[in-house]
């Protein structure tokens, strides 16, 4: 693949690897900054992939930079977490707010599934990758991938189902 079409695949995938990594990290900021080292390390590594292979692979590569600096993490403790979070928003408006409770409960429920069963929801159902792909990216093999996902699934089911039953 030809390094100058980086720039075109960029434009092409980069709200999804952003919001890939926002569902995995929840912090705004953190996932802007492994998007931007997941380009980083595409450009650096562009002529291992071809051409028709340039979204899983994305996808590998921005899995592989979350892995790297959640490890990192665990060896530092950050000062104050989620400052950012609690500044206020510009939009104030009853819909931003609705959509944004909507996703936080989401973002709940997916984030209480086990790591891998989230891993394999978020690549599939989120950002529409192939279940051969997304195993791949996983590296486990198809029938466990498919195993992780129908469970996952299964959860989510259940909790709506508590939480619809409570209101």
């Amino acid at each position: 693949m030809k390094p100058d079409s980086l720039d075109h695949h960029y434009q092409s995938y980069v709200h999804d690897i952003h919001r890939y990594l926002y569902a995995l990290c929840r912090n705004h900021h953190l996932a802007e900054d492994l998007t931007q080292e997941t380009f980083y390390r595409a450009y650096l590594y562009l002529e291992d992939c071809r051409e028709e292979r340039i979204k899983p692979w994305l996808f590998r590569v921005a899995y592989n930079a979350f892995i790297d600096h959640t490890r990192k993490a665990r060896r530092s403790v950050p000062a104050q977490d989620g400052y950012f979070n609690s500044l206020p928003h510009p939009e104030t408006t009853e819909e931003v707010f609705m959509r944004r409770q909507r996703m936080e409960a989401l973002a709940v429920s997916i984030g209480r599934l086990p790591e891998a069963q989230r891993h394999a929801l978020l690549l599939h159902d989120f950002h529409g990758i192939a279940y051969k792909d997304a195993s791949a990216i996983m590296e486990v093999s198809l029938a466990q991938y498919k195993i992780l996902i129908f469970r996952a699934r299964q959860k989510l089911r259940e909790e709506e189902r508590r939480n619809s039953g409570h209101e």
